[in-house]
């Protein structure tokens, strides 16, 4: 496992993780009735995520920085492999990157910092079900990701088994055939 790939899996997998921390709140905004509990669990652990330091923030998105760049690192490759496999696993990251900037952040600052007439108690908890929803989106997007590049490995490492088989026949072809060689040059 080279570099690139440790980079591609280790942003990958932190990304994740944090969404999967989103999910206790989320799948009860999503997947259950909304109780006024739930809501209100909502509104606390997305204000308090909106308001962490910025360090905090600056760490997520340097990981995910981190990933892209190993993404396209993998894909100068250019083969077939670097193609499907990292070609596709970038365009679920860019969609997911995607989802998060045109989602989330807008969804973030409707439930934390409405704007004041406009936004009603309803927008607000319709913004939370919406992030929620996101989030969900951007973790499937993710787990294709870590599919794709272990599809990839697989492949990589059985292509090489075969290539090695075949240079093993190749290999006991010509030994066999060099003394049926020379003894066609005597004759």
């Amino acid at each position: 496992m080279g570099f690139r790939l440790s980079a591609v899996l280790a942003s990958v997998c932190f990304v994740a993780g944090t969404l999967f921390v989103c999910f206790t709140v989320d799948q009860k905004l999503l997947y259950r009735d909304v109780t006024e509990q739930s809501v209100e669990d909502g509104f606390f652990f997305y204000t308090t995520f909106y308001n962490a330091p910025l360090v905090i923030k600056t760490l997520l998105h340097t990981v995910v920085g981190i990933g892209i760049l190993g993404l396209i690192g993998k894909l100068h490759k250019w083969d077939e492999c670097a193609l499907f496999f990292d070609g596709s696993s970038l365009a679920a990251y860019v969609f997911a990157t995607g989802v998060y900037l045109a989602v989330s952040i807008p969804a973030l600052r409707t439930i934390v910092d409405p704007i004041e007439g406009v936004d009603t108690r309803e927008d607000r908890i319709e913004a939370m079900r919406v992030l929620a929803a996101g989030n969900s989106i951007i973790m499937i997007l993710l787990g294709a990701i870590l599919c794709l590049q272990g599809g990839e490995e697989y492949a990589r490492r059985y292509e090489a088994k075969v290539l090695a088989k075949f240079e093993e026949s190749q290999k006991a072809a010509g030994k066999a055939g060099s003394p049926n060689a020379t003894e066609k040059k005597k004759q």
